[in-house]
Formats: structure tokens, C-alpha cells, sequence
């Protein structure tokens, strides 16, 4: 990826952690910390690496994404919007009665999301079913995946690791949001999974350690994930929640809470962004 291209990213990340804190400030509700630590892969991949078309979001051919931590949906619609599959305005809307944004995603009412999710631990099934499908079919999209680290707690992501290694799913990437924190604490302290890399080695994965917002190493393991044929690909992206809003960084309690009014000025101004907001 040249310069111009990781700048060009940089600043749609920044403009994204900018609309997912004003929408979650309207809506009142909602999850910022995980949004906010996953939100550099999300850019990456609909600006960089995906075969998408806001014109065309049911094209047989694209590549598909299967956020299985739903409850990050703000940053999911974010890039969403900014991409152009439905306007930005509606981004405010989150959460709302008659809204199309609801508190996880809705694959039947918005444009561009490939799958419902929200109970958490069945994106990664959802994921082999669609990599399944583009095997059997001969087709030559990829299936990109995000689950949480205290997601990882559901033993449905061990049957799902099991059976994508099994059917040899090469055309599966998936990356594990490794922020540590989960709605009541630190994951190590709630269940610890110990060391991801040797238990999805043990599973029959191809795995890959890298910074989570480092854009270039999330596309050089991308690049490296897809040189993989025989295997899934799991990139352990180590990330830090609420990533980019200071007094949000590594604090649990932001995991599903929203910022009230001026913690979102605050917020936006530390990412330096401008909101008149009300």
C-alpha cells in the first residue's frame, strides 16, 4: 500500500470514530469501546480490500463481511455510510423507532450488510456457510469475518474453528478483536482463553499476530492470509478499546454505554473532528 493510499485511510478511520461517537450521542444508547478498537480494520477492508459496490450490494460476486461482534454495529454503519450504500444523515438515526440501524445489524433492511448478527458466537458459522458456498460454487469471492476476544467465551467459535479448518476454508479471513475487555471486565479475569495464536494453530488455522491500527500490517496479513489457500486465516488484531477517545481507553465500562452529550463533544474534539450536535 503506497503512502498515499494510508493516508487516504488514516482519515476516513478518523472521520468514522467522529460519526460513531455523534450517533451513539443521539441514540443514547449503544457500544463505543468496541467500535472504536475495530474500526481500522473495517476501514481497511471496505476502502482497501474488498470487492463491493454500493450500487450493486447483492452482486454474487462480491466478497462478503460477517461482523459476528454485532453489537459493534455503529462501526460497521459507519463504514457503511461513508462508502456510499446509504446516505450519511441516516448514521444519526441509530437506534431509533422506524430506523434501519438498529442495535445490530439487519441484513434484510440495510444496504450493504451481508449478515444479522447479535448473538454473539454464530458469525463465524455464518462466515463458513458463505466460504462453504463460494467453494462449492467456484467462486472467487473472499468471506472476511470480526469476532471479540470475550466472544471467543461462546464454545460455538471452537466448533466454527474446528469445521473451517476441517473443510480447508482458504478463502476465510477472520480477524479476532484482542482489546482485552469485555462488558464486565477484563476477558483474562471473566474466562480466560489463554494464547490465541497457539489455540487457533491447534485448530488447524493459519494465524497472524499484528497491531490492530496499523493499517500497513493489517494489509501486509491480509495480502499474506490470501497467499493461504488450504486453510482459514486468523489475524489477531492486538487493539486497544475506544481506541482514539483518551478518557474511553482501556476502560470496560465504555464497552456499552453511550457519551452524553458533552463527552461526545469532548470525544469528537479529541479526534479532532467538529460537531454542533443540539
Amino acid at each position: 500500500m503506497d503512502d498515499k493510499k494510508l493516508e487516504e485511510l488514516k482519515e476516513i478511520a478518523k472521520e468514522s470514530r467522529v460519526w460513531i461517537i455523534k450517533s451513539l450521542a443521539e441514540a443514547k444508547s449503544g457500544h463505543p469501546g468496541g467500535s472504536l478498537s475495530c474500526i481500522d480494520i473495517l476501514t481497511y477492508l471496505y476502502f482497501h480490500a474488498m470487492n463491493v459496490d454500493p450500487t450493486n450490494p447483492d452482486d454474487p460476486d462480491r466478497d462478503r463481511f460477517v461482523l459476528s461482534k454485532g453489537h459493534c454495529a455503529p462501526a460497521l454503519y459507519t463504514v457503511l455510510a461513508l462508502k456510499g450504500f446509504f446516505p450519511k444523515e441516516e448514521l444519526l438515526k441509530l437506534r431509533k423507532l422506524g430506523s434501519i440501524l438498529q442495535g445490530h445489524p439487519d441484513a434484510v433492511k440495510v444496504p450493504g450488510v451481508d449478515a444479522s448478527t447479535g448473538s454473539l458466537g454464530q458469525g463465524l458459522s455464518i462466515a463458513n456457510g458463505m466460504a462453504l458456498a463460494g467453494k462449492l460454487d467456484r467462486k472467487d469471492y473472499t468471506v472476511y469475518t470480526i469476532i471479540g476476544d470475550g466472544e471467543t467465551e461462546e464454545g460455538q467459535i471452537w466448533e466454527a474453528a474446528m469445521t473451517a479448518a476441517h473443510y480447508q476454508l482458504g478463502n476465510l479471513i477472520a480477524f479476532l478483536d484482542y482489546n482485552h475487555l469485555q462488558i464486565d471486565g477484563r476477558i483474562e479475569d471473566v474466562m480466560g482463553n489463554g494464547n490465541f495464536t497457539n489455540r487457533f494453530k491447534a485448530f488447524g488455522w493459519h494465524v497472524i499476530d499484528i497491531d490492530g491500527h496499523d493499517l500497513q500490517a493489517i494489509d501486509e496479513a491480509v495480502k499474506a492470509a490470501k497467499q493461504e489457500k488450504d486453510a482459514p486465516t486468523m489475524i489477531i488484531a492486538h487493539t486497544v478499546k475506544g481506541k482514539g477517545v483518551k478518557f474511553m481507553e482501556h476502560v470496560a465500562d465504555w464497552h456499552g454505554k453511550a457519551p452524553s452529550y458533552e463527552q461526545a463533544l469532548e470525544a469528537i474534539q479529541l479526534l479532532g473532528g467538529t460537531w454542533e450536535g443540539k
